[in-house]
């Protein structure tokens, strides 16, 4: 007889003398235990031997998708595999799977970790908003839905987060389909702008004067740390990226020839022109240099790690305008608006267009000339820079004299 639905249910759990089978179709059958339990069996005939295969149990197992468990190994029979060796291979194929954790951290190691500048960022992103969701679960098994459920929650509060997650997952799984560790890649139509709403925009914050009195008069106030002092000076004074200047070995700052070296490896730029990044020593940022040096003398490094001969690390200096904003509320009672180190950069190039010509401001943020004028012009424009600094370095030191109206009185 065929099996029914109604049939199991009647029987599953029910007590009984002996072992009884029941025969379906398609080679089908359940065995029942005496206590009642119900196993679906696939019958069949491999290299003469009759065989039998366990698919699953009742009701963990329903008759429909136990038939088509069943006409499926039946397809693999008539190719020529044994449905047992089959489902062997599969389960094993299971355990072995990458989870989305462990396709991540092979695709940081190999690629990320060697082409991106902030893949300690994109770490930290998976970490946090990645891996406590669907990190543990095979890759070749989490979804378009289970991907966009994470991307737009991540996209209505922290659209940044969210882009740089997208971004970083769709180079992740495209690396493991070329590798053939998952079959396909579910985020490869996806767009940030069309499926997240999530809209870039250039970031348009530069200090005003009064703010960068206030800033400077609370990193000469504050409890700070000197090397942290010296840190965002530095980054003000330059309007260097700050991965530039934590990266910076002393060996870099030749004082002789008055020029700190960014090394190809340490820029934005680098990778594809194969050139370094040179900026000028004045008066004013030798004594600043300097101190850091005597600072981290037990290293190679311009700034480290706190106790550490490691390289200021990419974390360290986020804090650093917090701590700024935090004195000001508490010392002069001034409701400061959030600000980030590489605002600093777009104070310093602001700053700049009114001190020198726009193309040597350029050249001083590290950034490339337009059109052909980089391919013919190879020169460093280093006096340049160099009066644009020392123009740049008095006007703070004069706008640090001015009188400050309290905007909160």
């Amino acid at each position: 007889m065929a099996l029914t639905d109604t049939w199991l249910r009647a029987n599953s759990g029910k007590a009984r003398s002996n072992v009884e089978e029941v025969s379906d179709r398609d080679s089908l059958s359940v065995r029942v235990s005496p206590k009642g339990k119900i196993v679906f069996q696939l019958r069949y005939r491999y290299d003469g031997r009759l065989q039998r295969l366990d698919l699953g149990s009742y009701p963990a197992l329903g008759l429909k998708a136990a038939r088509a468990e069943a006409q499926r190994l039946k397809g693999e029979l008539e190719q020529g595999h044994d449905p047992r060796v089959v489902r062997a291979l599969e389960k094993q194929a299971i355990l072995e799977a990458d989870s989305i954790e462990s396709l991540f951290r092979q695709w940081y190691e190999a690629y990320c970790k060697k082409n991106k500048k902030g893949h300690h960022d994109v770490l930290r992103s998976f970490e946090l908003h990645v891996f406590p969701r669907i990190g543990s679960l095979p890759a070749d098994k989490v979804t378009l839905h289970e991907w966009l459920d994470l991307l737009e929650k991540n996209a209505a509060v922290r659209p940044g987060i969210a882009d740089r997650i997208l971004t970083n997952a769709k180079q992740m799984l495209k690396w493991g389909v070329k590798r053939r560790l998952i079959p396909n890649n579910p985020l490869v139509e996806i767009n940030a702008r069309e499926d997240l709403q999530i809209k870039k925009v250039a970031g348009s914050r530069s200090l005003s004067e009064d703010e960068v009195v206030r800033v400077l008069r609370a990193i000469e106030r504050s409890r700070m740390a000197l090397k942290n002092k010296l840190f965002l000076k530095l980054c003000l004074i330059y309007g260097c990226r700050n991965g530039e200047l934590r990266a910076a070995e002393k060996t870099h700052f030749d004082f002789k020839k008055r020029l700190w070296t960014i090394p190809p490896a340490n820029h934005k730029l680098g990778k594809s022109s194969g050139k370094p990044l040179l900026r000028p020593i004045t008066d004013q940022t030798e004594p600043l240099i300097r101190e850091a040096m005597t600072l981290s003398k037990e290293s190679t490094f311009l700034f480290t790690n706190n106790g550490s001969k490691d390289a200021m690390g990419t974390s360290a200096p986020l804090a650093l305008p917090y701590n700024v904003m935090q004195w000001l509320r508490r010392h002069e009672k001034y409701e400061m608006e959030h600000w980030s180190i590489h605002d600093l950069r777009k104070t310093a190039r602001t700053n700049f267009s009114t001190l020198t010509e726009p193309h040597v401001a350029e050249i001083m943020l590290g950034h490339r000339l337009p059109g052909t004028w980089q391919v013919y012009d190879h020169y460093d424009y280093l006096p340049e820079q160099g009066k644009a600094i020392d123009a740049w370095c008095r006007r703070l030191t004069g706008w640090k004299g001015a009188d400050i109206k309290d905007k909160t009185a």
